[in-house]
């Protein structure tokens, strides 16, 4: 009984990994492609009102969304990956939940 716990237990947390796997890199994809598609706009904005290429591309509005959105990127990459570096990972769960299953076990067997 206990066996089949812990598996269940370690497919739900793997489902739920993948999950936030998949979850980040589709918000990758889209960062990137919005911000091609913002920067685009961007630049050829500034190039109708008499920019050059050069002064329109060095502009900071056309980094801007990149910087600012990049930061959330960052702090979403920490939450999926960045996390699991600190000791916090999937072998720390395993080795708590046994953990508190085996001082569980202790306390019925006082009993």
């Amino acid at each position: 009984m206990q066996q089949d716990f812990t598996k269940e237990a370690s497919f739900i947390r793997a489902k739920k990994r993948v999950k936030a796997i998949k979850g980040f890199y589709v918000h990758l994809i889209v960062y990137i492609l919005v911000n091609i598609f913002i920067s685009g706009v961007v630049i050829f904005g500034l190039m109708q009102n008499d920019y050059s290429f050069k002064d329109a591309i060095s502009n900071f509005g056309v980094y801007s969304t990149w910087l600012f959105w990049g930061i959330g990127m960052f702090f979403h990459w920490l939450g999926v990956f960045g996390f699991q570096s600190l000791g916090f990972g999937k072998d720390w769960e395993e080795k708590k939940i046994k953990e508190m299953m085996d001082k569980e076990d202790e306390r019925n067997k006082r009993f």
